[in-house]
C-alpha cells in the first residue's frame, strides 16, 4: 500500500505541472523548476529509513547534480528552434547530452575532492 500511496502522489504532481503548462507555460515552468521531486524523494527516504545521514547525503548530491542537468534546458530548446529538429530527437539529443556531462561534471568534481 505505501508504494502505491508514492506512486499516486507522484502521479499526480507530474499531471498538476503538465496540465499547468497546458494553461500558463510560465507557471507550469515555475511548478516545474521547483525542488518537488527532490523534495518528496526526501520525504520518502526519512519516512522509509529515518536517516539523517542518508538524508544529507541525497540532498549533497542533487545540488551538485543540478548543475549539469541545465544543460538539457538550454539544449532543447536550440534544437526545436534554432536546428528545427522534431520533439524526439531533440530531447534524445538534449538527454544524451546532459547524461555525458553529468560523466564529465563527476570526474570534474572529483579533480577537487567532491565526491557524489
Amino acid at each position: 500500500m505505501r508504494y502505491f500511496i508514492k506512486i499516486v502522489i507522484s502521479a499526480l504532481l507530474i499531471f498538476a505541472i503538465s496540465e499547468a503548462s497546458k494553461r500558463f507555460t510560465a507557471f507550469g515552468a515555475l511548478i516545474a523548476s521547483l525542488p518537488l521531486t527532490s523534495i518528496i524523494a526526501i520525504i520518502w527516504l526519512y519516512n522509509d529509513t529515518h536517516d539523517i545521514s542518508k538524508i544529507a547525503n541525497l540532498s549533497w548530491n542533487i545540488f551538485w547534480f543540478v548543475i549539469p542537468s541545465l544543460l538539457f534546458f538550454i539544449l532543447l530548446p536550440i534544437f526545436l528552434t534554432k536546428f528545427n529538429l522534431n520533439f524526439f530527437l531533440s530531447m534524445v539529443l538534449s538527454s544524451s547530452a546532459t547524461i555525458v556531462f553529468y560523466f564529465i561534471f563527476a570526474r570534474l568534481l572529483s579533480k577537487f575532492n567532491i565526491q557524489i
